[in-house]
């Protein structure tokens, strides 16, 4: 395995769809404070924000943990335990210099690593083509996450879509609307960074999550998406422009019966954490 991507969960059968997840929200999963207060996270995000005056703060679920039900189970198989957090948290606690002593610190503390980190919940899609190319694209050098670097288009399902003008709160995100912006948020994602018609996408399959490891274990819940158009056709739309057309910079197309060569292929070391936990799950 790659040091830089670990797999938190593994779905069964080829991946879940949107009716076998569940979600339950409580401020019980959200982090916790950090030792000593959280004002060393408003200077991260101050120095980061001089550097970077285009970032902004926004709420995120956060991953506290995910349980899968056993085979044959009736029902849910998969049970997501959010909380909440932002991109601020994110920056100031898993993109920090002391990541690694605040890991260390919430294992002593509460017996979990993350305990004191944002966490905040992506989603990334192997995206697979109608002539059986899997989609990535080159991240721009402005993108505040692996600049240059190559991904699988993803994001955020944002707690603000589902209470637009309201701060979100744990009480007021019922768990199914969850699943749902969770689900359809993958998509989202892939109709604004490669510019494809939604009509065109299958319906998500949730292939398990991946964590990175350069983030200090940020995790990443990673789809499969059909897509009927080919490489080709893609490409063009992708080159038309699209509303997140400036997160990067050109778009690649691997065989999909070449992915799993792809860790013994130069290009995996161009790929960023979340983009080989995609590839490592679809490969499974």
């Amino acid at each position: 395995m790659d040091p830089e991507v670990s797999l938190l969960l593994q779905c069964p059968r080829g991946g879940l769809p949107e009716e076998q997840v569940q979600a339950e929200l409580s401020p019980a999963y959200d982090r916790r404070p950090l030792p000593g207060g959280d004002k060393a996270i408003a200077t991260v995000w101050e120095n980061r924000l001089q550097a970077q005056p285009w970032l902004f703060d926004a709420p995120k679920f956060r991953l506290h943990s995910a349980t899968l039900a056993p085979a044959g189970s009736l029902g849910p198989q998969l049970l997501l335990h959010l909380g909440l957090t932002s991109y601020r948290d994110f920056l100031g606690t898993n993109w920090a210099s002391s990541a690694a002593w605040l890991r260390q610190q919430g294992a002593a503390d509460w017996g979990d690593r993350q305990a004191y980190l944002a966490d905040p919940l992506g989603v990334g899609a192997a995206l697979a083509t109608a002539d059986d190319f899997l989609v990535f694209l080159r991240r721009s050098w402005q993108v505040a996450e692996a600049p240059g670097l190559v991904d699988v288009p993803g994001g955020h399902p944002e707690p603000q879509a589902l209470c637009p003008g309201d701060t979100p709160r744990h009480e007021d995100l019922p768990g199914e609307l969850v699943v749902r912006e969770l689900f359809s948020s993958v998509l989202q994602e892939i109709c604004d960074e490669v510019n494809l018609p939604l009509l065109t996408l299958s319906q998500p399959l949730l292939l398990g999550i991946a964590c990175n490891e350069t983030s200090a274990g940020r995790a990443s819940a990673e789809f499969y998406v059909q897509c009927s158009l080919t490489s080709e056709q893609v490409r063009k739309h992708y080159l038309s422009g699209g509303p997140e057309a400036h997160e990067s910079t050109g778009i690649i197309f691997v065989e999909t019966q070449s992915v799993r060569r792809l860790q013994k292929a130069d290009v995996w070391a161009e790929l960023c954490p979340s983009a080989k936990g995609a590839v490592l799950l679809y490969s499974r």
